[in-house]
């Protein structure tokens, strides 16, 4: 053959060969040549060699036309395989077999012709039969396993009609020749990667190849033959039947402890971990992936073999290499391992956990995602099942460098690696993993908010309502499923480090952290922990699923989600409160029924079923207990508990379904109280979801099915428990004004309840509304006003009123009062007859009770100048005098609480008339009786005497002429009043005492109000020459030195009575409300000089020195006349004297003031009582104009009597 001429032809030959045998392909090719010059016994071998390297090119090359002339001459092509086929056995060495049999595996396989193939077997069968020894054989045995390899089918042709093959190769394994038994091993792995041959072939494997075969790997020396029988055997495994006769014996043996024993039963565990601690990586990565394939059948039947062989150990070992395929052959075989507990018995993830840790921690810096996953996937396993009694972790190092691998995991961008992540760290979260001393709480804070913030940065597609393409919407719904699975996994572990907290709450040593030093501080404390808990719930963790399922929801998800929701009330007693008002209140309570409805009715999802329920019961529960503070609110948080227990699981309506259950009748011969029940429940609740502003039912719909309810009550004669009736009630007040009013029949049902309830409190609710609904029926009022408006007063928290009231701004407008208050203030104007309820309670309740009817009253009377109510109440106020005048002795009277603070009240009306009234019997009878009151009094009666002597006071000045007569007479008539005031009045000579006690300041007052009074009935006797019945007897040389003594004690003074009298606050607002800067007049500057002088902070407070004072700043005082620099320099120069406590930024301002007055009024620096008064007692035309800006109630009698009290002062200066 003429390579040079770049023709493959032998021109010896070629002269009598046909031109059809030509190619004519670069380079040319006689087919023809090469047959036959291959078949020539003449050529030389390196001839042979050449030509059919030279074919070997060409049939790669140019496939199609060599196989296309082959083909139209079936008996050359027969010639030309057999002709290859000689060449294979009359090679001498094993260098020479690898050419012929190449390019007669290609040239059967491409020709795809049967025909050929069962040639080529035909020839390999007569070749095994007449070889001489087992040498002959293995061209055959090569040959066979490279056409196996070639063409598809082949094996089962080889099984089925060249079946007696098996013998021979049978023999091959026993030939002592491991490149023999290499091929043979080959063979049979193809023979058996078929599963119809390895059907065929199971018998002869049971009966014959087993046994060789395992005594074939046992022994093997050569890789060349270990790795071919770990291929063979890996084929094998693959059958279930294969791997029950290889480890027969070990399943016998699976639960034996004798390890001995299962060794020598099952030979193959020693076999594979043998070839696991060779050096080769490829034995050792077969060696794993057929432990696997073993374990994978049946871990349970299996695995006991390969743990008594402690292959564990050695996997565990392996965790260090740098292989990735063998480290993710590793982490498959223990993670099927651990489906075993021997696994876990025997101490082997104890001994391993380390190294997987250390593995997870390495390869986290491959980039190989599949790895990460099945590593992850494998500590999962171990911290889920590892058994409770034997600890995982063994020292605290292992424990953080654990939480610290899954905090890097969980921030893997990769989602799939991330997810996996998650569900380690839902495991990791039990007390036996994460109890070593000290629990390391702040790195567990770490790892949550890594792992909740890692499920917020993930971003769901938008929705494209546009795209109808279905592609694009599987995507989006694959992308919200993914991420559906990692929120799943994320809340799961969530919740388990909530169960967590529960868990460590009963053992003191995970309290804390004990080696914490001596008065430090640590934030690894359960305290700590349990309150970021709540903390990143409501930050995090309910907003991300609250935002995925606005697009969809998940059962499963919502079951772990309210299920984590339930744990947290007790992973805080303490705030439990807070943390159920703050769900409710964030329709939670909605939630969780519509969750039941959608997906719970009938025997649908009972695991959410039971969460919600569940759920719904603590808030209730928590809610109930936080709202009531009966003495018997344990019995009835017992019977409330047993109701929602019972009726919770079963009610899993929709909203409209909920009104019809509320309006449903129960029928009265069936004895199933279920209907009833579940009404009750549903009560419940909708009165915690409404009481906290989650009015997910219209109020109008709610009102008529309650009013349905209660009709159905009153039919049945059904008495709800007090705890059911209160939420009646109360939802029945907040929907009153969506609704119609209330009929007679709904109202009986109601009054009947009421009536056969021990105690009102049981159904009270503290709630503006319910006051407005019980007040607003006739039917209610009349029979339980009392009692409601008690329970009223001994809730309501008034603090806050008297605080208001106090600081009340200088521009006497009223303060925003709390909603409660203002709302009973509407009532009161509304509906006249409540005041008559309210001033029996003033005597019938308690001195609390009675203080906050007075202080309503009293701001009632403020906001309304109703003459007709004032009467009202002067006709009430005899009566009650009246009775307790009658039905009480003295003693009795002078102990009464209640008495003053009417009386008070008395004064309060008083004061509201106009000046210069016309007295009717009423006045005059009360003037009687509080007279006659006054006169069973003592002088120590302090608390009684004040409001009346102020009372008669009033009484003598703000009436008529005519009736001022008549009531000077009165009072003149009143013996024992005289002597009262006899007593009142000595008592100024004995104080004060140096041996004796200083007086109070109400003691003082009395002083006062007894002087004032005494000296207006002196000068209204001698004007109206009245007749005395009793005289008053004064040594006039005490009572000079009464006032000769006041400058040292002017605690008795008459201007310290003028200034401690409640009006005074009331003429600061009518002077005051002139206009801007309306206190830059030298009067009203000289008169709050002596409202600071005398410490009547009751009168002027912080709140208007402070405004006074910030007015002053903007004021332009080079501008102000000389008096009124004057008097604001006086009125500094007081407040800087120390009369009153000023903080540190208001004395800064008052030095600012005086440093920034003008010159001339900084030539007098001391006070004196004239520069006070007497200029303010001469302008009595400013006083006009004054009180001609004042209130139309009382503005002349209050103005005048302070004008008159304050000069009456200056003269005594």
């Amino acid at each position: 053959m003429e390579a040079g001429t770049g023709l493959l032809v032998c021109e010896r030959l070629h002269a009598r060969h046909d031109s059809r045998w030509l190619l004519l392909l670069p380079p040319a090719l006689c087919l023809a040549c090469v047959i036959e010059t291959l078949g020539d016994g003449g050529a030389s071998l390196v001839r042979k060699k050449h030509v059919l390297s030279c074919f070997r090119d060409v049939l790669a090359w140019h496939a199609v036309p060599v196989l296309q002339l082959l083909a139209q001459e079936e008996r050359v092509c027969v010639h030309f395989i057999g002709t290859l086929f000689g060449m294979l056995h009359a090679a001498e060495d094993s260098s020479a077999l690898d050419l012929p049999t190449e390019v007669l595996v290609r040239l059967v396989a491409e020709l795809k012709l049967e025909q050929y193939v069962h040639c080529v077997l035909d020839e390999s069968q007569k070749e095994l039969s007449k070889a001489a020894t087992m040498r002959g054989s293995l061209p055959t045995f090569n040959l066979l396993g490279k056409l196996a390899d070639a063409i598809p089918g082949l094996a089962d042709i080889l099984v089925i009609e060249h079946g007696n093959l098996m013998e021979h190769l049978l023999a091959g394994l026993m030939y002592p020749n491991e490149g023999i038994k290499a091929t043979v091993c080959y063979l049979y792995g193809k023979l058996y990667s078929s599963p119809i041959s390895s059907e065929r072939l199971s018998v002869h494997f049971t009966e014959k190849l087993c046994d060789l075969f395992l005594a074939t790997l046992r022994n093997a020396q050569t890789k060349e033959l270990q790795v071919n029988c770990m291929g063979l055997l890996k084929e094998l495994l693959n059958s279930d039947h294969f791997v029950s006769v290889i480890m027969s014996n070990s399943r016998r043996g699976a639960d034996s402890e004798n390890a001995e024993l299962l060794e020598e039963e099952s030979p193959l565990p020693l076999m594979l971990k043998k070839l696991l601690l060779s050096r080769d990586e490829l034995l050792q990565v077969a060696s794993v992936q057929c432990m696997t394939s073993v374990l994978v059948h049946s871990p349970i039947r299996y695995a006991p073999a390969f743990i008594h062989a402690d292959v564990p150990e050695f996997l565990f070992e392996h965790l260090s290499c740098t292989s990735e395929i063998l480290l993710w052959s590793v982490y498959c075989c223990l993670l099927l391992l651990t489906e075993e507990r021997l696994f876990f018995s025997k101490c082997h993830t104890v001994y391993g956990i380390e190294s997987v840790v250390r593995s997870l921690k390495g390869i986290l810096q491959l980039n190989n995602v599949e790895l990460h996953k099945q590593g992850l996937l494998l500590f999962t396993e171990i911290l889920k099942r590892q058994p409770v009694e034997i600890k995982l972790f063994t020292n605290l190092a292992m424990c953080k460098d654990a939480i610290g691998v899954l905090v890097e995991a969980v921030k893997c961008p990769v989602l799939e690696v991330a997810a996996e992540a998650v569900k380690a760290v839902a495991a990791i979260m039990r007390k036996d993993h994460l109890s070593c001393p000290p629990v390391q709480y702040v790195e567990l804070q770490r790892l949550i908010e890594t792992m909740l913030k890692r499920c917020a940065d993930l971003s769901l597609p938008p929705i494209n309502r546009r795209s109808a393409s279905h592609l694009g919407h599987s995507t989006q719904n694959k992308a919200v499923l993914r991420q559906g699975q990692f929120l799943l996994s994320t809340v799961e572990g969530f919740r388990n480090a909530c169960r967590l907290a529960v868990e460590c709450q009963s053992d003191p040593l995970a309290q804390e952290n004990v080696f914490t030093a001596p008065g430090s501080e640590s934030e690894n404390t359960l305290s700590s922990y349990s309150e970021f808990l709540l903390r990143i719930c409501d930050s995090l963790c309910i907003p991300i699923v609250l935002k995925h399922s606005e697009r969809t929801f998940s059962p499963g998800l919502m079951e772990v989600f309210i299920s984590a929701l339930s744990t947290l009330f007790a992973v805080v007693p303490s705030m439990h409160e807070k943390f159920s008002r703050k769900l409710a209140s964030s329709s939670f309570i909605r939630l969780a029924l519509e969750l039941k409805a959608k997906f719970c009715t009938g025997q649908s999802n009972p695991a959410l079923n039971q969460a919600c329920s569940s759920f719904l019961y603590s808030m209730c529960l928590s809610l109930h207990s936080a709202a009531e503070k009966m003495e018997d609110s344990s019995q009835e948080e017992r019977e409330l508990s047993d109701l929602l227990q019972r009726s919770l699981p079963q009610l899993n309506c929709s909203v409209p379904e909920s009104l019809t259950l509320l309006s449903e009748t129960p029928d009265p011969f069936c004895l199933d109280e279920a209907l009833r029940s579940h009404q009750y429940c549903l009560l419940l609740l909708l009165y915690c979801a409404y009481a906290l502003e989650d009015r997910f039912v219209p109020e109008a719909e709610l009102f008529s099915a309650i009013r349905n309810f209660l009709l159905s009550v009153q039919d049945q004669g059904d008495c709800p428990p007090p705890y059911v009736f209160r939420a009646v009630l109360y939802l029945l007040a907040v929907c009153q004004d969506k609704g119609e009013a209330l009929d007679l029949s709904p109202l009986c049902a109601i009054r009947r309840v009421l009536e056969n309830t021990s105690d009102l409190s049981l159904v009270y609710i503290h709630h503006p509304l319910l006051l407005k609904f019980f007040l607003h029926y006739s039917e209610l009022m009349g029979r339980f006003g009392h009692r409601f408006l008690q329970l009223w007063f001994s809730w309501e928290d008034y603090s806050q009123i008297e605080t208001e009231d106090a600081v009340s701004g200088l521009s006497f407008g009223l303060p925003d009062y709390p909603n409660s208050f203002t709302t009973l203030l509407h009532i009161l104007k509304d509906n006249s007859s409540v005041l008559l309820i309210l001033l029996d309670l003033v005597c019938l309740s308690t001195t609390e009770v009675a203080h906050k009817i007075l202080m309503t009253l009293s701001m009632f009377l403020k906001r309304n100048e109703d003459v007709v109510v004032c009467d009202l109440l002067r006709s009430q106020f005899l009566q009650i005098l009246q009775q307790l005048l009658v039905e009480s002795s003295s003693t009795t009277l002078r102990a009464s609480k209640n008495l003053p603070l009417l009386l008070n009240l008395l004064f309060l009306v008083q004061l509201r008339n106009e000046a210069e009234r016309e007295l009717d019997s009423t006045d005059f009878k009360l003037l009687h009786h509080v007279s006659d009151l006054c006169g069973k009094c003592r002088p120590g009666d302090v608390e009684l005497l004040q409001p009346s002597l102020n009372f008669l006071y009033w009484s003598l000045h703000q009436t008529t002429t005519c009736s001022q007569q008549r009531v000077v007479a009165v009072l003149l008539s009143s013996v024992p009043l005289l002597e009262l005031l006899q007593k009142v009045l000595e008592l100024t000579w004995m104080w004060p005492c140096r041996s004796g006690p200083t007086l109070s300041s109400s003691e003082e007052a009395l002083l006062c109000s007894a002087w004032l009074l005494t000296a207006s009935l002196l000068a209204h006797q001698h004007r109206y020459n009245s007749e005395v019945h009793q005289t008053i007897s004064l040594d006039v040389e005490k009572v000079l030195n009464a006032v000769i003594l006041r400058r040292k004690k002017p605690a008795l003074l008459l201007a310290l009575h003028v200034v401690s009298q409640p009006w005074n606050r009331f003429l600061l607002f009518t002077l005051l409300d002139g206009g801007e800067n309306s206190f830059l007049r030298p009067e009203i500057l000289r008169l709050m000089t002596l409202f600071v002088r005398y410490r009547s902070s009751d009168i002027i407070s912080q709140s208007e020195i402070s405004q006074i004072l910030q007015e002053a700043a903007k004021a332009k005082l080079a501008e102000l006349s000389g008096a009124t620099s004057h008097a604001l320099r006086l009125f500094l120069l007081q407040l800087q004297s120390g009369s009153c406590e000023m903080e540190p930024a208001q004395e800064g301002t008052i030095q600012t003031l005086l440093e920034s007055l003008p010159a001339r009024t900084r030539t007098r620096t001391h006070l004196s009582p004239q520069d006070m008064v007497y200029p303010f007692a001469r302008r009595t035309s400013l006083v006009n104009d004054i009180a001609k800006q004042g209130a139309a109630v009382g503005r002349g009698v209050i103005f005048n009597l302070l004008l008159h009290a304050i000069v009456q002062l200056g003269l005594n200066e």
